[in-house]
Order: C-alpha cells, then structure tokens, then sequence
C-alpha cells in the first residue's frame, strides 16, 4: 500500500460525511437527504472565490463546541486516514472558532489531543500490518480586524501544548482584505517562544503576500502557489529552500489557479523548488491526498519518482521529531 503524508490539512474543513450526520442526530439536528447534505459541506465547479469557498465552513464550525465534537471529529478523520495510507498528518484548526459555546481555547484543544492521543492508543491494539498513522495539530491564529488577544492566547497555549500534540501554528482565514504583514507581532513572539510556524499566503493573495510571510521569518507557505507570478520570487524561495504546501483541488475551487492540466507543481519540483501535496480541506473540495496524486499522476503525468521527491519533501518539512523523520523515511523504501 502507498504511504502518503499530509502537512496542510484543515479540520474543519475535513470533518467525515458521515460523522457529520453522527453529530447532527446527537444535537438534535434535522439532517437533511445526502445529496443535500453534500451540497451544504462541499464545493463544486460553480465556485468563484475562497471567499464562496470558506462559506462551506459553517456547519462543521456548528458541530464543533464542545469537547465531545472535537474528540469525536479528530478521532474519526485520523481513522479515516488511516485507511487512505496516510503515515503522517499534521492537522491544522483555530482554537479561537471553537468557543461559542463553553469552550474556551484551552479546552478545545486539550478536546483535540484528546482525540488524538484516543486514536494513537487504540492504533497500538489494532491487530494491523500497515505502516502506524502518526499525527500532531497546529494552531491557526485568524485574520481578523479585532481578535489581537485571542491570536496572542493561541501562540501563547500553542508554546503551552508544544510537543504535547502541538507542534506549531498557522495564519489562516479569508487572504486579502488584512495583509499578512499585520500579524507579525504574533509570530514575532512566536519564534521568541520557540514555537513553528507556517503561514498561508499565496492562494487568494498575489506574490507580495508570500515576501511578507516570508519578510515574518516563515519557512513553510500554505499554498504559495501565486509564487509562479513573480519569477524573482520563485528563484528566491528555490534559494532559501521554502517549503511550498501546495493543495492543487483546492487551488481550482478557490480560482488561484484555473487549469489542473497545467498546475504547475511538477514545473516548481523540476527547478528545485521544495515542493509538497496535501488536500486542505477533505471534505470541503470533496478530495484527499491519495486522489491528488492520482489527479497529478492523469492530468500532469506526475511520475512515481516525482512522487517520491515530494513525499520527502514533506518529511524534510515535518514540524516532528528527528526520529520520526527516520521512521517516515524508512517507509518509502518499503
């Protein structure tokens, strides 16, 4: 079986068809048809914007309020990646959305590792010869015009929970109407913490958004795509060796980029641009990894020894141990 690593993963935007419906019944939602239901949690072609596209948000952001939906929900998508092949995830969601009820973003994320470390332990007594699923969370802080104190607690707790579960954080959110310059304060105390991060640029946003993340000292860009605008910046994030997490269904239903046939990931990996794939949002563009590069594979002849690059790519970028760099890049020789 293929292994496969996913290192831009938004939970929210992953949460399972059917754990949806699992915890729409327990909250005494009315749930509607599938197809209904389908078209409320995922895109399709008719999608104009990342703006029309973070509307699909809601009603997983609903399901996640108490301790029990975010164990349940990080518990349920890790199983499921499992059985896609993935050995490694680095799951991202933002603490600060996950309060409107009693929560605050200390308990909903002591609820996720909760869910996580469920997972790990029930693994260990699974009776299974695959490779193990090993996992971890980043936090996102959220471009937002008034949520200062709550992107500052996020860094703060993400220091707290590093390397218990946590092991970094990301800016995320609607990209454009705040440049990402706005938020270095936050990662500014991020790196002072000793805390990682990585941080979305170049999807909605043009090249500039990407030379300001990387002006805040980022190593890893979410997406990052837009970078093929500006050959300068291209050949300078070559030379540094910036890892790219690029999302390529993603990028189609969002119109950063218009044509998968020539998504330019297989160019970027050719001229030595530290390049990886990941899926964003499972549920959201209605994909995963293992479709993605079955995608690559169809639409852009991306070869098994491409495939290998970026698989080792992202175990380059991995926010995790020494040892489970050794572990992950072991597997690809299996």
């Amino acid at each position: 079986m293929r292994k496969f690593i996913d290192l831009h993963l938004h939970l929210d935007g992953s949460v399972p068809f059917t754990t949806v419906k699992k915890l729409m019944r327990e909250h005494n939602l009315p749930v509607p048809s599938d197809q209904e239901l389908r078209q409320e949690l995922s895109v399709d072609s008719s999608c104009k914007s990342l703006d029309q596209f973070l509307e699909k948000f809601a009603l997983p952001n609903q399901l996640m309020q108490t301790r029990h939906d975010l164990e349940t929900i990080v518990y349920d998508l890790l199983t499921e990646l499992k059985e896609q092949g993935l050995v490694y995830a680095e799951i991202r969601f933002a603490p600060q959305l996950h309060t409107k009820k009693d929560l605050t973003q200390e308990d909903a994320i002591k609820a996720a590792i909760a869910g996580l470390n469920k997972f790990l332990k029930d693994q260990k007594q699974e009776n299974d010869s695959r490779p193990e699923l090993h996992a971890n969370l980043l936090l996102c802080l959220m471009r937002f015009a008034d949520n200062q104190n709550e992107n500052k607690e996020t860094v703060e707790l993400a220091k707290k929970f590093l390397n218990k579960g946590v092991v970094g954080i990301d800016l995320a959110g609607a990209e454009g109407p705040i440049p990402n310059i706005e938020y270095k304060p936050f990662f500014d105390l991020a790196k002072k913490l000793g805390v990682p991060y990585t941080i979305h640029a170049g999807e909605a946003d043009g090249p500039d958004s990407i030379r300001q993340a990387l002006a805040m000292g980022a190593k890893r860009i979410g997406h990052g795509i837009r970078c093929t605008e500006d050959s300068e910046l291209t050949q300078e994030l070559i030379h540094d060796q910036i890892i790219l997490e690029c999302c390529a269904t993603s990028n189609m239903n969002t119109k950063a980029f218009d044509q998968i046939d020539s998504y330019p990931i297989k160019k970027l990996l050719h001229k030595g641009m530290k390049v990886t794939l990941n899926s964003d949002d499972m549920t959201v563009s209605n994909t995963n990894l293992p479709h993605e590069y079955k995608l690559l594979e169809a639409k852009t002849d991306l070869t098994p020894e491409e495939e290998t690059t970026l698989y080792l790519n992202a175990v380059d970028a991995a926010f995790t141990t020494p040892d489970e760099k050794i572990r992950l890049r072991a597997l690809i020789q299996k």
